[in-house]
């Protein structure tokens, strides 16, 4: 008999209305594997929660500039349903009775789970294994086949390859004349001392991925910075101001997001708002590229990646010295 095997898709979520950007920080923020704690863990949790109480005014207006919502919710929808996969929504709490109603009903000797992460961090794809140990079934979390990374699965690069090749072609823009700068989601520098493979990863695809644009000259930062501990460098605010000191004589910059594959308050506000202005003030052309979002041929890329990737289980992919 043929192995029964379903799929979940898995990511963070985000807010689907201004009121749940405060529910959506606390869970977030109080993650012990996104903001490691040095105190007891009731005393972060409380401690996190009046920061991200805190916070909702000023996120506000920034979710407010882009729609009132995120819209990675209902990507992670739209990409689940097309490949008959269960979606789960990490720091959407509400959610989550829901799918462990849903997950339990499966009839599937195997589960399949592909994050939306393309670089594996303990920060993110671990976070969500670690939610699946603490709240799954054991009989559950033994079915459970990850695909940790795809950083360099030669159908992701491919599709992203396709994502920007076609972004400069609407644009008109030649490969000699422009800067593609690669921005990937920051992470602190302890968590890469500790044995995070995150930097490397994002390494790995940024080079993957601009080997297909060789008329084009490329770099990589890190953006989305929080708190006052060295995070990892370069940053991409730190390489906009800078970009007259490496740019040569090309006049445009694309800042094409890295380890976001659908656009969110990072992309549409954070780099919108913040990044493409510092390259603007220089005289210079900045465009943002759209992350992969629900484009034809990434959904499709999905499945295949799925089909041809190496599996680990569940407990492997999580950070074994966070405090819960």
């Amino acid at each position: 008999m043929a192995k029964k095997v379903a799929t979940l898709i898995v990511n963070f979520g985000g807010p689907r209305s201004l009121e749940e950007i405060g529910p959506f920080l606390k869970e977030l923020l109080t993650d012990p594997d996104v903001i490691r704690p040095r105190l007891p863990s009731f005393i972060h949790r409380f401690l996190f929660s009046e920061i991200a109480r805190k916070r909702v005014k000023k996120v506000s207006k920034d979710y407010a500039m882009i729609g009132g919502k995120s819209p990675i919710f209902e990507d992670t929808e739209a990409l689940a349903a097309h490949v008959g996969a269960l979606a789960f929504h990490r720091y959407l709490s509400e959610t989550h009775t829901h799918f462990l109603e849903r997950v339990r009903q499966l009839d599937a000797d195997e589960i399949s789970v592909f994050p939306l992460f393309p670089q594996f961090s303990y920060a993110t794809t671990g976070s969500i294994a670690r939610w699946f140990s603490n709240h799954l079934p054991d009989t559950l979390q033994k079915k459970l086949s990850w695909v940790p990374s795809y950083a360099t699965h030669p159908i992701f690069v491919q599709a992203m390859q396709a994502n920007i090749g076609e972004f400069l072609a609407e644009k008109g823009l030649k490969e000699d004349e422009v800067v593609l700068l690669f921005s990937a989601h920051g992470l602190p520098q302890a968590f890469i001392d500790t044995g995070d493979p995150y930097q490397t990863h994002c390494e790995d695809s940024f080079r993957e991925i601009s080997a297909g644009f060789p008329g084009v000259l490329s770099r990589l930062s890190y953006q989305s910075k929080f708190g006052r501990a060295q995070w990892i460098t370069p940053s991409t605010s730190d390489v906009c101001s800078a970009i007259d000191e490496w740019r040569g004589e090309r006049k445009t910059v694309v800042i094409v997001p890295l380890s976001f594959t659908s656009d969110h308050i990072e992309t549409l506000f954070e780099i919108e708002e913040l990044y493409l202005p510092l390259i603007e003030d220089r005289g210079l052309n900045a465009y943002r590229c759209p992350a992969l979002n629900r484009r034809e041929d990434w959904m499709e890329a999905i499945a295949q990646i799925i089909q041809t990737s190496v599996r680990v289980t569940n407990q492997e992919l999580i950070f074994n010295t966070v405090a819960t």
